[in-house]
């Protein structure tokens, strides 16, 4: 769903599509999926949940700094997780509900 990959942080809208294609040109990164959580002050924030080429090494610091450097700050994510594998459909698709659904746990998410 189109309106789901848009993560309303602070009142600025960012396409986690964006800032997936960006975290995909980092050599350490094979798989990279952007979900909105929830963020007291500003609504939600961008989390990327990434899964490491093998025998790569990258830690979140360097990930988001990777991200800043490349595009406006608002865009890049305020938290990285590391992850062995992301969930998928049998045909491939990320399942991008599944992946935000325990941030959300209990909460309203507020996208318009």
């Amino acid at each position: 769903d189109r309106k789901k990959d848009v993560i309303i942080t602070g009142g600025e809208n960012v396409s986690s599509i964006e800032v997936e294609d960006c975290l995909f040109q980092h050599p350490a990164v094979a798989e990279v999926a952007v979900i909105g959580v929830p963020h007291e002050k500003w609504g939600e924030t961008i989390k990327a949940l990434v899964v490491l080429r093998p025998g790569a090494i990258a830690i979140e610091r360097d990930l988001i700094e990777y991200c800043r450097s490349r595009m406006a700050h608002y865009k890049c994510p305020t938290s990285i997780e590391l992850r062995d594998a992301l969930v998928r459909t049998a045909t491939g698709k990320l399942q991008k509900f599944k992946l935000r659904e325990p941030y959300w746990r209990g909460r309203a998410r507020r996208v318009n």
